[in-house]
């Protein structure tokens, strides 16, 4: 690729370490993103599929209650007093 292909993009840049987040819904064999992207036509991108339910992805309040629910009620014990810190690093 040389200068002149890069000229052509334009206002588009190029980060190799560029990461985005996007929520998409999957529809008839296509992932339709729910707001625009900022890339070039055809630009290759890889994609990291994860499953929601319905919920934006910065909403994790529902499963850490959740989870601090299943932590108290849980019967794990381990039997016995917990070894101080000396027995941990031994020396």
């Amino acid at each position: 690729m040389g200068l002149s292909d890069l000229a052509a993009w334009g206002e588009v840049r190029y980060n190799p370490g560029m990461t985005t987040i996007v929520e998409a819904i999957f529809a008839h064999g296509v992932l339709e993103p729910l707001e625009a992207l900022k890339l070039p036509e055809r630009q290759r991108v890889r994609l990291t599929i994860e499953t929601i339910d319905g919920k934006p992805a910065g909403d994790r309040s529902d499963a850490m209650k959740e989870l601090m629910d299943r932590l108290e009620r849980s019967t794990f014990s381990h039997g016995g007093p917990y070894p101080t810190r000396d027995e941990l690093h031994e020396r």
